[in-house]
């Protein structure tokens, strides 16, 4: 349990979405876009909100602009589910900077991955997620993005910080569904440490073989169909789980529609969140993205509910 008396083991079981980072056409921080994103995502029945990952740009803002990430979601949400916070930045120091901030804004835990840019060892990554859980008093999810970070936290390194009872669990979103299964022998050693799938493919798999939830990007979109999903899988309705499954690789295909950042937030602007804007030097979709978007929301139902969230 935190400081804040969140429960991690039932608010880390099923779907939180990694946010996106609304931006105003100056590069601010749009607190009423947030607050529109955070009321679609928890009316959707998301159990936990994520900011300052790759969805959210987390890498590429300013420490002024996460900060008012943090802060705008951590005031959205209201205590009605945990605000995680990435500081997914390449060094130990600037990473603890991110994560003192983070808790000063609001934030309910921290989500802390590999270093990068240089090479580094298991035991360089254990020192960096030791270092960043050593500034605050906040628990931290861990985060495996090697196509990002270029290091994979390999299941050996990850059972070794899985030992500290303030590191949750961990959200895998290699893609690679024979190393999420050695995750997985993590959590039968450790019942309460949670194994999250971020990568959109995988969902159903993931959850029927044991996995505690997704932290899936589309959910800013349909936070409903991946609920849907939680519940197949809790339910054990393999039928099920496959045609929802489908529904989601149809969806997913936005992220081919160029850029796939700028892609998801074009889409997100179509359902009244945000503007589309990316942080540069991404540039926003172009005009035959848009459209490509625009027909697979019609595809996947979701051109009605338009309206509906815009007129929040």
């Amino acid at each position: 349990m935190s400081g804040n008396g969140w429960r991690w083991e039932r608010q880390l079981h099923g779907i939180i979405p990694p946010l996106i980072s609304p931006l105003d056409d100056a590069g601010t921080p749009d607190a009423g876009a947030m607050a529109a994103l955070v009321e679609h995502v928890i009316g959707g029945g998301c159990s936990g909100l994520f900011v300052l990952g790759g969805c959210g740009e987390g890498a590429w803002l300013t420490s002024a602009q996460r900060g008012a990430v943090v802060r705008t979601a951590a005031r959205a949400a209201a205590g009605r589910a945990p605000v995680l916070a990435g500081v997914m930045l390449p060094a130990t120091g600037p990473a603890i900077e991110a994560a003192r901030q983070a808790a000063d804004e609001g934030a309910d835990a921290l989500v802390v991955g590999s270093p990068y840019y240089f090479g580094v060892e298991p035991a360089t990554q254990e020192r960096h997620v030791e270092a960043v859980l050593a500034a605050t008093p906040l628990p931290a999810l861990l985060y495996n993005i090697p196509q990002c970070t270029h290091h994979v936290l390999a299941a050996d390194t990850v059972g070794r910080l899985a030992r500290e009872p303030r590191v949750l669990g961990i959200k895998d979103s290699a893609g690679d569904f024979e190393a999420f299964q050695r995750l997985l022998a993590i959590k039968r050693e450790r019942p309460h440490f949670r194994v999250l799938q971020g990568h959109e493919a995988l969902a159903a798999a993931s959850l029927l073989q044991g996995g505690d939830g997704m932290v899936p990007g589309m959910a800013n979109l349909a936070p409903a169909l991946f609920v849907s999903l939680q519940a197949a899988a809790d339910r054990g309705a393999a039928a099920e789980c496959a045609r929802l499954q489908q529904q989601i690789t149809a969806i997913a295909r936005i992220y081919q529609q160029g850029p796939w950042l700028s892609a998801l937030k074009a889409a997100c602007a179509m359902l009244g969140l945000g503007n589309g804007r990316p942080a540069p030097p991404l540039a926003p979709a172009a005009q035959a993205a848009r459209e490509r978007i625009a027909a697979l929301l019609d595809e996947a139902g979701l051109g009605a509910a338009a309206g509906a969230v815009a007129s929040r």
